[in-house]
């Protein structure tokens, strides 16, 4: 228990495998964790920057909780030595961007929370795609206007996800989305706050009801490049159809050409035998 003590990082807490800093108005990650840690708390602090380096040493690390800081640069390859992490909370911070390397070596995830996180703008379509444990995953109160349906639609286990208070930007782009959410057996906490931001005909509508809108404006109605097509369409049957009837011309006044010379001959054959 000394020994355990002895390198506990300043300011925070320790108990058996926990470390605890919660609201220490930490600016860095903290030194001398105990290298068995299990469950790591840095909530509440001001910390901009997780090294991967330090990280790495907590190989038995399974809970991470990193709400509320000022994380917001680029968290790619950040998460790569600790692939038993299981629990990891990075909401209410400066998130950008989620990549397919920001979370990929977390192969036993199971519960994500990025939620509150106004910067985060994107995430990437194969960002989920190692962590097929994933049960629990909250986007909820972000800049996101738009998920690729594959993002979620291709996690096997995936039981509960939020998605309220986004920036949804409700076109027939999204429609594929707001279709699986309709059939889909997951769960989504406060569904009466996930509603279309834009186009401005549609804010605030629920997913429902932006569904039945979308289906009859993209599925019954055509668009520009719609009439370009048939246009082309059309234009390339009459050309088609006028060489035909021009090819069916030539042929008929070849035909009709040697059939009259035919019998031309005929009749100079019939003179010359009288």
């Amino acid at each position: 228990m000394a020994s355990e003590v002895t390198s506990c990082p300043s300011r925070c807490s320790c108990q058996y495998l926990e470390v605890n800093c919660t609201g220490q108005q930490l600016q860095e990650f903290p030194v001398d964790i105990p290298l068995d840690t299990r469950q790591l708390i840095l909530a509440a602090n001001n910390v901009s920057y997780l090294p991967a380096v330090e990280l790495s040493f907590l190989a038995d690390l399974v809970y991470l909780d990193c709400r509320k800081n000022l994380l917001g640069d680029d968290l790619d390859f950040t998460f790569i030595g600790v692939a038993k992490l299981v629990y990891l909370d990075l909401s209410f911070n400066n998130l950008i961007q989620v990549t397919f390397s920001t979370f990929s070596h977390l192969l036993s995830l199971v519960v994500l929370k990025i939620s509150d996180n106004p910067n985060l703008v994107a995430i990437e379509k194969d960002a989920f795609a190692n962590n097929t444990w994933l049960r629990h995953l909250d986007v909820s109160r972000t800049g996101l206007t738009f998920l690729d349906t594959s993002t979620v639609r291709d996690l096997p286990n995936l039981r509960l996800l939020g998605l309220s208070d986004n920036l949804w930007h409700c076109n027939c782009s999204f429609l594929d989305f707001i279709t699986w959410m309709m059939e889909s057996d997951v769960h989504f906490p406060d569904a009466d706050n996930i509603t279309c931001y834009t186009p401005a005909g549609l804010r605030a509508l629920r997913m429902p009801a932006a569904e039945a809108q979308l289906h009859f404006s993209c599925l019954t109605q055509l668009h520009k490049q719609d009439y370009v097509f048939l246009c082309l369409v059309g234009f390339c049957i009459f050309l088609a159809g006028t060489m035909a009837a021009w090819l069916a011309g030539i042929c008929a006044v070849i035909y009709e050409a040697h059939a009259s010379k035919g019998e031309e001959e005929e009749e100079e054959d019939e003179d010359t035998a009288t």
